[in-house]
């Protein structure tokens, strides 16, 4: 049933760029410090928790990312706790982990890193126990938690020594890096033929650190045609991701798993429980609790 209402809905979505020829309805800029993003105005913020804050903001870009909403979510390490969850079915063949599956005292809850089938993709450490070895991949990145809870996001080249250190509460790898060093993006994001799809567009999540060291959860939706198609995976470039991020104050950023598997929920007081549903269900899911 799903999968005839996704078809139902592209179709429907395919209806608005059938007249966009000329325009640059499937390609445009792949983004970068040049990557053509406009937003009529800046984002509106509310607080949902110490610490926390949930805040929107329209872009119009190229394409498909024409039309989109970027939900984001902000907050200070030290007044939450993060904490990554796994499900599987019962046959054991596949993900089954939703936001809808966080425990009803959680903040907010969102898909974490990339996976290869049932199993997270990289270095995976759950309540200071290692569940998978680190990843290997030029373009990664590992967000690592450590006991104090101080969180930190560690290069490919530093995950050998951060693991061999010790005192992990928790990690989990994903890619590719969005911004690294302080606010650069990549070369690969913007460059063809290095292993990065740098026209194709999508649903984006990804998971930043500010310079002031708090933290910023980015989830875009498609918003051509209104709720009901909020969830088709229409949108932005990796690059045009990483200069919306570092218009955010971003100074280190990553890709979560997007697309059909990007979800992201927060408790309001006003909503209750808001949930921005994706497709797939995933193996692993980042939780949000006060600390």
């Amino acid at each position: 049933m799903r999968r005839a209402l996704l078809g139902h809905l592209l179709a429907g979505a395919s209806l608005l760029f059938s007249g966009a020829a000329g325009t640059g309805a499937s390609g445009g800029s792949p983004g970068g410090t040049g990557s053509g993003l406009d937003s009529p105005s800046g984002a509106t913020w509310e607080a949902v928790a110490p610490g926390v804050e949930l805040g929107s903001l329209s872009i119009r870009g190229q394409g498909e990312g024409r039309w989109t909403r970027v939900i984001l979510l902000r907050m200070d390490p030290n007044a939450i706790r993060l904490r990554l969850a796994s499900r599987l079915n019962p046959e054991f063949t596949q993900g089954a982990w939703t936001v809808e599956a966080a425990p009803p005292g959680a903040i907010a809850a969102f898909n974490a890193g990339q996976f290869s089938g049932i199993v997270p993709w990289g270095w995976t450490v759950m309540d200071g126990r290692e569940i998978r070895p680190p990843g290997v991949g030029p373009l990664s990145t590992a967000v690592v938690v450590d006991s104090a809870g101080a969180v930190r996001f560690v290069p490919p080249d530093s995950i050998g020594p951060v693991r061999a250190q010790g005192g992990v509460a928790l990690a989990f790898q994903s890619y590719p890096s969005l911004l690294v060093n302080d606010g650069e993006i990549p070369a690969a994001l913007t460059t063809a033929g290095q292993g990065v799809g740098i026209t194709h567009r999508d649903a984006r999540l990804a998971l930043c650190q500010l310079g002031d060291g708090r933290l910023l959860t980015l989830l875009t939706r498609f918003d051509g045609l209104g709720a009901v198609g909020e969830s088709i995976p229409f949108g932005l470039t990796l690059a045009e991701t990483a200069d919306l991020l570092r218009r955010q104050g971003c100074r280190r950023a990553v890709a979560l798993d997007g697309g059909i598997s990007a979800q992201l929920a927060v408790r309001t007081d006003t909503e209750g429980w808001r949930a921005w549903q994706g497709w797939r269900k995933v193996p692993l899911g980042l939780v949000v609790e006060r600390r």
